[in-house]
């Protein structure tokens, strides 16, 4: 326990990980004895009230995260609601049909099915063991053979007979079976198997479903398992009290009491940036929200008094006009293609051309609207994307500016995924999919922002944009930096490493982005710096740089503010050692006499703090700052919730400053991340 006081006091302590995790290890006891789930520090109990169907013979069951942490007021717990995938404890010819979506048993694909069942576990009737699955056998249950042993005699003579699996249940179990045309569950070891009818099995309930989830069953999840800020509470303190932690013989041997109650904290809100838009026109965010259809009051008499003079009177020197985009794109070449049956294309045309003018967008016709065949909506999605493009490739001139493309569902379509691959990544073709339920003007706008963005238009921008304190006085450049893996399940699948850079200092709203793969699950960037010129690739910091030093009137940048996404407190110490040299490196290879400052923060999504208001009971409100109590006991860190949270509870992003040679006081700092929030 003295590591942990010594962390507390923010001393550095070898020792207190190791401690942590000894105490973690507690709570996973505590869990287990009360039958619980374990899935790392996550603890989930077999109560159906936790439970929600996601369709295919998978539930999503709700638990509770609970991990020791050493913040500011002392060792704390955190415990957070927590949700993971298990499969639905039914007979497994049930789970069968229903992971496949057939009508009954006799439609399944037990080609399928093996790789399905193949390591869930099962419980076998009438013997009620559990087993594991290893596979399926060869033959149906009514062929296939196994060696049955039986004494015979006085003698204690045993003899091996050779019989059916079907035959066994029939003769010495008296278990007729229903599908003895099946095959066998296999549970045994592969020399030596042990065969047991599928639908004699029932799947273990409790077990974990790790494979990769449908789109479908992912938007149903996210759907099922939100929790408003007073449900979530609510969660948290049950969750509390069947813990009964103060029972625990370990933590009272130790010395640890946890308190029933939330920590209350003070937050600050801080202020929303005023946006710039067309016209030089100002936008006031109001709730982390802004929007585009506003009508702003333009006044065009020339003396102000006049102008007070029109409110009351001759209001002929006054319009009132849409806002319109700061950076509008001029779309000339475009196309549509259309994979719904329910889209009216004519008039989605009109109404986006006509939109797209009163927000300053010139768009023209489209060169040709390109319709599914009739025939092709059975094929199965790549060969309908493979089909369209080509037919779209014989009939279109040359490369469209971009392609709006109708899907024919709203959220899940099986098209997209090919199509983005098919266009995006190998023509370099830029789309934009839609699939309109209700079409009008918000709709449009909405569409319009992304579509100007991606052909290199500007929306917005911060009105102080230019005179930001640090960032405006010396060339600044600004990096995000992530990267994604292939879901669970997807282990041979390439990660994508992605970063983004600011252009055209003092800016900061223009970026550029810089993307590679590498190998499966490595969270560390290996691409950022290559010290042998290749002209294939220069590495990523090599190819941002130039861009900044080209886009900003030949400056290299003095300052390079870095956000690291999507690293574990673990990886910090890599992030400064290994990325953060290899930037340097980078750096000294286009100049050796250069060496700008950096700070490094990380910025983490995935983590389980939440903030409740302690009076009301909707989310935090966006702009809401925490920096003090539940923050690290030495480390520079704080907590921001820049957005509004419109559905669900609001997970703030933690902020970590690992290294800051640039020297931001804490509010400065705090400012410059709200602020690019907006960006």
């Amino acid at each position: 326990m003295q590591a942990i006081a010594k962390a507390l006091r923010g001393q550095d302590s070898e020792q207190f990980h190791e401690v942590v995790r000894v105490l973690d290890i507690i709570l996973r006891q505590n869990a287990a004895k009360q039958g619980c789930l374990l899935v790392r520090q996550s603890f989930f109990r077999n109560d159906p009230r936790n439970f929600v169907n996601l369709g295919a013979g998978v539930l999503g069951c709700r638990g509770f995260h609970s991990s020791f942490r050493a913040t500011q007021s002392g060792l704390s717990l955190n415990v957070d609601v927590s949700t993971t995938m298990i499969v639905r404890p039914v007979s497994v010819l049930e789970f069968l049909v229903e992971n496949q979506n057939v009508r009954d048993p006799n439609k399944i694909d037990w080609k399928k099915a093996n790789k399905m069942l193949k390591n869930l576990r099962i419980k076998a009737s009438p013997s009620n063991l559990e087993y594991k699955i290893t596979g399926l056998s060869e033959h149906p249950c009514n062929a296939q053979k196994f060696s049955l042993r039986q004494r015979s005699g006085g003698e204690g003579d045993v003899q091996s007979t050779e019989i059916t699996v079907h035959e066994y249940f029939l003769n010495y179990r008296n278990i007729p079976l229903n599908y003895a045309d099946f095959p066998c569950v296999s549970v045994g070891k592969p020399r030596k198997p042990t065969f047991i009818p599928p639908e004699l099995c029932t799947m273990v309930s409790l077990q974990r479903y790790t494979k990769a989830l449908s789109g479908q069953q992912r938007a149903s999840l996210v759907e099922k398992s939100r929790q408003n800020p007073r449900e979530r509470m609510g969660a948290l303190n049950h969750a509390l009290r069947t813990s009964n932690y103060e029972a625990d013989p370990m933590l009272r041997s130790s010395g640890i009491s946890i308190s029933s109650g939330f920590v209350q904290v003070d937050g600050r809100v801080l202020p929303a940036p005023t946006l710039l838009v067309g016209n030089r026109d100002h936008i006031f965010p109001r709730n982390g929200r802004w929007n585009f259809n506003n009508k702003v009051l333009h006044v065009l008499s020339s003396h102000f008094v006049d102008t007070l003079i029109c409110l009351f009177g001759n209001m002929t020197n006054m319009r009132t006009v849409l806002q319109k985009l700061v950076e509008p794109a001029r779309i000339q070449r475009w196309a549509i293609v259309n994979f719904s049956a329910h889209c009216n294309i004519s008039s989605l045309i009109r109404d986006l051309i006509k939109c797209g003018g009163m927000k300053g967008m010139s768009i023209n016709e489209p060169f040709e609207v390109f319709e599914e065949n009739q025939q092709c909506r059975r094929a199965q999605a790549p060969s309908r994307v493979e089909h369209m493009f080509e037919t779209m490739k014989s009939r279109l001139p040359g490369p469209p500016q971009f392609i709006l493309c109708i899907l024919p569902e709203r959220k899940n379509s099986d098209i997209y995924g090919p199509w983005k691959r098919k266009c995006l990544s190998e023509s370099g073709i830029v789309t934009q999919c839609i699939a309109p339920t209700k079409v009008n003007d918000q709709y449009l706008t909405n569409v319009l922002l992304k579509i100007n963005a991606k052909l290199g238009g500007m929306n917005s921008f911060l009105s102080t944009e230019q005179t930001i304190p640090i960032i405006s006085d010396v060339p600044t450049l600004i990096l995000g930096m992530d990267v994604s893996h292939g879901s669970e399940g997807q282990s041979d699948v390439p990660s994508i490493a992605a970063v983004v850079s600011s252009r055209q200092w003092p800016l900061i709203s223009r970026y550029r982005a810089c993307v590679r793969t590498q190998s499966p699950k490595v969270e560390m960037i290996d691409n950022l710096f290559k010290p042998i010129s290749n002209e294939a690739d220069t590495g990523i910091i090599r190819e941002l740089l130039q861009d900044f030093y080209s886009s900003s009137g030949g400056r290299k940048p003095q300052h390079i503010i870095i956000f690291r996404d999507g690293v574990s407190e673990s990886q910090f110490s890599q992030v400064l050692n290994v990325e953060l040299d290899n930037i340097i490196e980078a750096c000294k290879f286009l100049d050796d006499q250069w060496l700008p400052k950096f700070s490094v923060i990380v910025a983490q999504k995935n983590h389980h703090t939440k903030f409740f208001q302690a009076c009301a009971p909707e989310n935090v409100p966006p702009g809401t700052v925490i920096d003090n109590k539940i923050c690290h006991p030495k480390n520079n860190d704080f907590y921001l919730c820049a957005h509004a949270g419109m559905i669900g509870t609001s997970r703030p992003t933690h902020y970590q400053i690992l290294l800051d040679q640039i020297g931001f006081s804490a509010d400065a700092l705090q400012e410059l991340v709200h602020n690019l929030s907006y960006v």
